[in-house]
């Protein structure tokens, strides 16, 4: 009996093997179809925005994903997606590959990453005329706190500021027009939005801008279960470290 379970175990273990062998890599889908897709959110001003105007995606994000697609000499396919499904997407193969997104452990359970290329901190906005009422990270709460549904400022918002009301608005609308419309006092956001924020909007205001919170780094979203593609990504991603590609776009957008 023993030596017919080590048999079946055996097999087991052999077809898994073959069959991970012949199993189609993401890289190999994109070489066969021609066809770059890749989820992205479109409502982070200077990384990922669809301008209304032009109905046309920019920033940090479309560039890089633009320059990916044209080194692989494929197309480019933007797949439009939200905060709460982009690690979904993701994993049910909506798209190979997403726009930055922050590194947590709760994603990279379920999705793997690249390496990291960007880095940025947290800040809290709120209207410049409310700004007085504030004097740094403390003093926010108690006070209403806006995030984006499934960004990591939701549970950073929860962690950090445990006597705030924290409202949770779902894409396409964001926490920053909560802040704007007097829903809420205050709305978290990264260092590198909050400054085109103030840009766009100039009745907004930073409450600790020199010092922001929780540093985190930027990466994309890929298949876990792929490493060919994970490894090709990264490869590209340091051959463009290199070349300098990742400081001059963000320097190109401002960020």
């Amino acid at each position: 009996m023993k030596t017919i379970n080590i048999f079946i175990i055996s097999s087991i273990l052999l077809i898994t093997s073959l069959v991970s062998a012949n199993a189609e890599s993401t890289l190999d889908k994109i070489m066969q179809t021609g066809v770059l897709k890749v989820g992205t959110t479109g409502d982070f001003p200077g990384w990922s925005f669809k301008n209304p105007a032009t109905n046309a995606y920019e920033g940090f994000d479309i560039e890089v994903a633009k320059q990916f697609a044209a080194d692989m000499d494929v197309e480019l396919e933007f797949v439009p997606t939200d905060w709460k499904n982009l690690v979904s997407g993701v994993i049910a193969s909506k798209y190979y590959m997403t726009s930055s997104a922050s590194i947590t452990t709760k994603r990279a359970i379920q999705a793997g990453y690249s390496d990291s290329y960007y880095g940025t901190g947290t800040v809290a906005m709120t209207l410049k005329k409310n700004i007085d009422k504030f004097s740094g990270w403390e003093s926010v709460d108690g006070t209403t706190v806006a995030v984006t549904l499934g960004t990591v400022f939701e549970n950073e918002a929860k962690k950090s500021f445990p006597n705030s009301k924290v409202i949770a608005v779902e894409s396409p609308a964001r926490d920053f027009q909560e802040v704007l419309s007097g829903r809420s006092l205050v709305s978290l956001t990264s260092k590198v939005e909050a400054i085109k924020l103030m840009q766009t909007y100039p009745q907004l205001q930073a409450i600790n801008f020199d010092e922001p919170k929780n540093a985190k780094l930027f990466a994309i979203l890929l298949p876990r279960a792929d490493q060919e593609w994970i490894n090709f990504v990264n490869h590209w991603i340091k051959d463009k470290k290199n070349q300098g590609f990742f400081i001059s776009t963000a320097n190109k957008f401002g960020l």
